[in-house]
């Protein structure tokens, strides 16, 4: 079974890190999330706890991106 994406829709690139304030995935995983196998779809989602942390004491927690709608709740 495909692996879900992390996306929460608080799409937003935070500068210092280069990860997305919502998922916390890099331009690039994103980029190639659809296109990722499911190895290397469970290596991205392995890292994101660890990068959310970091996100978290750097900014707090998810704000929602006016541009983007309803954020999903985070699974």
């Amino acid at each position: 079974m495909a692996q879900a994406s992390p996306c929460i829709n608080i799409c937003r690139m935070h500068a210092g890190t280069g990860w997305c304030e919502g998922c916390a995935r890099t331009l690039q995983e994103i980029a190639t999330w659809g296109t990722l196998d499911e190895p290397a779809r469970r290596r991205v989602w392995e890292e994101l706890p660890q990068r959310q942390k970091a996100l978290r004491a750097l900014i707090g927690p998810p704000r929602p991106n006016p541009l983007m709608g309803v954020p999903k709740a985070a699974s």
